[in-house]
């Protein structure tokens, strides 16, 4: 079976930066997509997400971008509380799978699909902000886009990953910036190949492609959109 003609696409943590900017473009792609966050649907309820998924059209494309430190800065490992911990692998990890789940039944049945889950640098390397919690929940994502992939690929559903460097999107990214000033942040440039930092439309633009019949052949992969901070 074909693509649809007109996909339909969810795409979890619109609120703002990068998830906005994924929904935007996408529905330039010529897509019908249905954007979520919190209020709309909590991705750490599995109830809710099924309620959701459940009275929407068929899915054919889930973008999995919600997730984030919740507010959370780096403290000692000994001193990260077990609600902490689990707030933070709650939204990123167990949010993806509950997506994840709810979708590919009717994928299957169609015979087409793409999944795409927002990373980060972090899951291939170690958070920035120390994060224990959000750099383990990244990794996880990766793996379990791999894990995907090999289940899913027979029915024609690709399964893909990207690991964005540090982009400034959102109210915690730029308080992070900023809490660097003028030194930190010249250090941290100069550890990106091309000396700027990311924008939510280089986030969005991956997503695109993972999405078109370009990229058709491509699976199981994390795609590092980071300027070539991956490089150092």
């Amino acid at each position: 079976m074909g693509r649809p003609r007109t996909p339909v696409a969810l795409v979890t943590g619109t609120a703002q930066g990068i998830g906005q900017a994924i929904a935007d473009l996408l529905e330039a792609d010529g897509l019908e997509v249905l954007r979520t966050d919190r209020n709309e649907m909590d991705v750490t309820d599995a109830a809710a997400v099924a309620r959701f998924v459940n009275s929407a059209p068929p899915i054919d494309v889930l973008v999995n971008s919600a997730g984030g430190v919740l507010g959370q800065v780096h403290k000692p490992l000994e001193e990260v509380t077990d609600e902490e911990w689990h707030a933070i692998v709650d939204v990123n990890l167990t949010g993806t799978f509950h997506c994840v789940r709810a979708v590919v039944s009717s994928m299957k049945q169609r015979g087409w699909g793409r999944i795409v889950t927002i990373s980060s640098g972090a899951g291939r390397s170690v958070s920035l902000t120390g994060i224990q919690a959000y750099a383990s929940a990244k990794a996880a994502q990766i793996n379990f886009t791999r894990q995907m992939a090999h289940e899913l690929g027979p029915y024609g559903i690709t399964v893909n990953a990207i690991a964005p460097g540090f982009v400034l999107s959102n109210p915690t990214t730029i308080a992070q910036w900023e809490s660097y000033g003028p030194e930190g942040q010249r250090r941290l440039k100069e550890g990106i190949a091309l000396r700027r930092l990311g924008e939510a439309s280089d986030i969005a633009n991956g997503v695109s492609f993972f999405v078109s019949e370009r990229a058709s052949w491509i699976t199981g992969q994390t795609l590092s959109i980071d300027g070539g901070s991956a490089l150092f």
